[in-house]
């Protein structure tokens, strides 16, 4: 007899939300949690920092909004940051509540290193978010890190946009923080050598489904936002000259599953 359990699907998961406010901006709010709800619920969202400071003033007008819990810890020692401690403590004590299916830790901070291994030690994934000069060490012990760059932009500009005149004579503004990224190169021998590795059939095709998974294995940064596509099938289809991209059949929801390959010498 069947039963109605629900799926375990990405959507499903439940997640715990910690982040470090003293190394995130508040402008990534928005376009933070539209990532999260991509991988499963948020159900606890705690955010840490010493609110007596003036510096945190940008999250302090958006946590109602957004149902985050502020954490108040306060520094024991000038010029030490006492909320890594306080978060990582929380982190654990979540942890063994066997609630959660994941987290999803938001700072550019090295010492969450350990952290995020230590949770995926025990079969919980990591979603790490922080900006592009977060050490690598932090990026490589996340299952998935996503540049909250992205987020603030929305989008990744392929050039950047020319500067425009000074209308009525005002001085020009200086560019806001939230302005798009540059585009980077897309890193196609990467992609190639992650074919090359997993294809096991004789015509070399496969699903782009799992080319997307091996990779995410290898680089947690990988994101196609960075290289100016919404989507991987997006990045593929723009690279004619080095990937063949296929649809094939009909899937569970009734599209067509993409199949990818290395394109062969000479065609």
């Amino acid at each position: 007899m069947a039963t109605n359990k629900p799926q375990t699907s990405r959507q499903q998961k439940h997640l715990a939300v910690l982040i470090d406010a003293d190394n995130a901006p508040a402008a990534i709010v928005e376009g933070l949690f539209e990532e999260i709800a991509k991988y499963g619920i948020a159900s606890v969202k705690r955010i840490y920092g010493d609110w007596t400071q003036p510096n945190l003033g940008g999250w302090k007008k958006v946590l109602l909004d957004h149902s985050i819990q502020p954490m108040q810890q306060f520094a024991y020692t000038k010029g030490k940051n006492a909320t890594d401690s306080s978060l990582i403590i929380d982190a654990m004590d979540l942890l063994y509540t066997r609630r959660f299916d994941g987290f999803c830790l938001v700072s550019s901070d090295s010492d969450f290193t350990r952290l995020a291994v230590r949770l995926r030690e025990e079969g919980l994934t990591v979603y790490g978010f922080g900006e592009q000069k977060t050490p690598k060490p932090f990026v490589s012990a996340c299952d998935k890190f996503i540049y909250t760059e992205i987020l603030r932009a929305d989008a990744v500009e392929p050039a950047p946009e020319p500067a425009t005149a000074p209308v009525n004579g005002a001085s020009q503004e200086a560019k806001p923080a939230t302005a798009p990224v540059k585009a980077q190169k897309v890193p196609v021998d990467f992609i190639a050598k992650v074919l090359d590795d997993i294809a096991d059939d004789e015509d070399d095709w496969v699903q782009l489904g799992a080319v997307g998974s091996n990779i995410s294995k290898l680089s947690p940064a990988f994101d196609p936002r960075l290289y100016g596509f919404k989507k991987l099938s997006e990045l593929i289809k723009a690279q004619p000259k080095r990937f063949e991209l296929e649809a094939r059949g009909s899937n569970t929801t009734g599209g067509k599953d993409l199949y990818v390959r290395n394109r062969k010498p000479g065609k």
